[in-house]
């Protein structure tokens, strides 16, 4: 049972969700979000959610309140009740994401559900058994041995990283949990499957992001927390280490950001339950002031190395972390680290609205501010945009140029059909937000292919040496908001057309980007290939639309 103090912390957290619970449906009434590849549901529209509801379940079991019991007993009558439980059906074992679209409804079922799901669901299992009903009981085995089914079945692979460390929490301590060897065989398996991939190479495939590292650091400690087998935790150390070394070695201090190349974030301002458990990690040596956890905030016993945690706490002179991110890609990332900004790369990679190719931070802890780099197909991140870069400190020389077989909205569930889009609006964008942004000051002229921009007391530059998109010439357009400031490379904006982008000669944009002052660029652009030199830096691209790299396969032991 939580002592009065962690009490008093669940109950104050437990309120939004209160307020959220819906009798009638015995389930979480939530505001919808659609990142536009799974759901029909609009953003801002409301639905019942179904991990949402499963973690509320479990929030009120760990109360230990009587008064908790009931209601956490329907809840998870209810959505189990939702669970495809159909063997023959392509998504037996997961859930729809809302009660009011079922998974034959969705734009694209989501298989990751099964994962997060049966995860939750083993908590109720593992800490809650014996005060629950005994049909709910089993109830809840049957659910979780039909996700761990779904698991192993589609069985993810390494690369994926995220998924690849829930899905071996659920099979392993799932199979462990109810004795079913099949599974503790194949849980285990994979997670050393994982930990060689890792180790050969070098780094998590979904590399630096504040999202999914923290969800692999947050499982992975699970995993050690919870399973018996001596060779899965044996695995688990391998990674726990190279995972928190991919955290500190890109903190920000100055900032309290998490420095650039993301491969996958849903903001760009770090939140403030990611500090929390940076704090939790190191038992409160680095202290950020971010409020506790409550929910859960015993379950997961975060430890971060020791000779790692000076990182989050200092940053008395410029550093530049460079690594290989993704071998089989050769993915490498650049972060410089200075005590007045952070600006990271990654010298090629799609721009898919999760990616945070290249990003800035600039300001302070209490106020921050970023910049990020985006091409928008009608206000929406188009991910058959890639980029090229090199970096050196604080100067970026860059090309965005276009692929003929990748994603439109997602890079893998939304193709692009036939190299053939249509669109509105198209532009490069560089978006500047964050508490920051109030300071952010752009000055640029009509024609002109350069601008300048103040970031609070950085001076920042932008200068255009190519932006071709067919027949049309980019132009540069500053604006903003109140919450935001961009500048915009503007291609195309009026009626909604076809392009096709295979028939495209010309589709490139090259820039250098910089803070503070950078030494002279020289650029060679003859409308097939782009070449840019400035000091030690160079890039070459190709200006005319072609197909996505092809990975070579990293094989593991």
């Amino acid at each position: 049972m939580p002592n009065a103090a962690e009490q008093a912390r669940r109950d104050q957290a437990l309120a939004s969700s209160h307020r959220e619970f819906d009798p009638r449906e015995n389930m979480l009434l939530v505001e919808v979000f659609n990142p536009g590849y799974h759901t029909h549901l609009p953003t801002g529209s409301r639905a019942h959610s179904t991990t949402r509801s499963i973690g509320y379940a479990l929030d009120l079991l760990d109360t230990g309140k009587a008064e908790n019991l009931t209601r956490a007993v329907a809840v998870l009558t209810k959505v189990i009740s939702l669970q495809d439980s159909d063997p023959a059906s392509k998504t037996y074992g997961i859930w729809s994401w809302y009660l009011e679209e079922p998974i034959a409804k969705m734009k694209s079922p989501d298989f990751n559900w099964a994962d997060f799901g049966a995860t939750t669901l083993l908590q109720v299992r593992r800490d809650h058994r014996s005060r629950l009903p005994v049909a709910l009981v089993a109830a809840v085995d049957e659910a979780i041995i039909r996700a761990m089914r779904c698991i192993k079945r589609r069985n993810s692979p390494p690369s994926y990283t995220n998924i690849a460390v829930l899905g071996a929490y659920v099979t392993l301590v799932g199979g462990e949990t109810l004795n079913l060897t099949e599974f503790v065989d194949y849980g285990r398996a994979r997670l050393k499957r994982l930990r060689d991939y890792t180790v050969q190479n070098g780094a998590l495939e979904e590399y630096n992001s504040p999202n999914y590292t923290m969800l692999a650091l947050r499982e992975l400690t699970r995993i050690k927390a919870d399973a018996i087998d001596p060779e899965a935790r044996q695995a688990v150390d391998a990674l726990l280490r190279i995972t928190w070394e991919e955290v500190a070695r890109h903190f920000h201090p100055p900032t309290r950001q998490w420095a650039g190349p993301h491969s996958r974030s849903y903001g760009s301002i770090l939140r403030g339950s990611q500090l929390a458990d940076i704090q939790q990690a190191t038992a409160g040596r680095v202290d950020f002031g971010a409020e506790r956890r409550a929910e859960g905030v015993n379950r997961i016993p975060l430890a971060c190395p020791p000779d790692l945690e000076p990182l989050f706490l200092t940053l008395n002179e410029p550093r530049t972390v460079t690594e290989t991110f993704v071998k089989r890609f050769n993915r490498i990332g650049t972060t410089y680290l200075h005590p007045q900004f952070a600006l990271g790369t990654v010298n090629t990679e799609d721009l898919w609205n999760q990616r945070r190719a290249l990003l800035l931070y600039f300001g302070t802890y209490q106020k921050p501010g970023y910049m990020h780099l985006r091409f928008l197909k009608n206000n929406y991140d188009f991910s058959s945009a890639w980029i090229t870069s090199a970096q050196s400190a604080g100067t970026v020389l860059g090309a965005v140029t276009f692929v003929t077989n990748g994603g439109d909205a997602h890079i893998s569930l939304d193709p692009v059909k036939n190299a053939k889009i249509k669109a509105r609006d198209l532009r490069l964008r560089l978006e500047f937000g964050g508490a920051a942004v109030d300071s952010v000051r752009i000055a640029t002229k009509p024609g002109a292919a350069d601008a300048q921009i103040m970031a609070g007391e950085l001076a920042l530059s932008f200068e255009l040496s190519a932006a071709r998109f067919g027949e049309h010439s980019g132009q540069l357009v500053a604006g903003g908001d109140e919450r935001l400031r961009w500048l915009d490379v503007v291609f195309y904006n009026g009626e909604d057309r076809e392009f096709d982008l295979a028939a495209l000669q010309e589709a490139i944009i090259g820039f250098v980007f910089s803070v503070g002052p950078h030494g002279r660029v020289t650029t060679k652009f003859d409308g097939a290939q782009l070449r840019m030199e400035c000091g030690e830096l160079s890039i070459n691209a190709a200006a005319k639309p072609g197909l996505k790299p092809t990975p070579i396969a990293l094989t593991s032991q």
